[in-house]
């Protein structure tokens, strides 16, 4: 179910809808469904922005400190 951003044509209203499948929003100021979708930017978190560098282990070891195949200082 995406969110997604409109603009009515009929009174200029702004909002946001959750839609459903094949369900048609309609304005919640003047109940129109005459809509206009607009081009929405997604935000992304802080935690999503964290990711691990290139080649550095998905579990937050240091950069090189796996010493290669069951040599992880997390795992024990």
């Amino acid at each position: 179910m995406p969110l997604y951003e409109y603009v009515c044509r009929q009174c200029a209203h702004p909002f946001e809808a959750l839609v459903f499948g094949k369900d048609q929003p309609a304005c919640p100021k003047c109940e129109s469904a005459d809509l206009e979708k607009q081009l929405s930017a997604f935000a992304v978190g802080a935690e999503a922005s964290a990711a691990p560098a290139r080649g550095a282990p998905a579990c937050g070891a240091p950069m090189g400190s796996c010493g290669g195949a069951g040599g992880c200082p997390m795992r024990n």
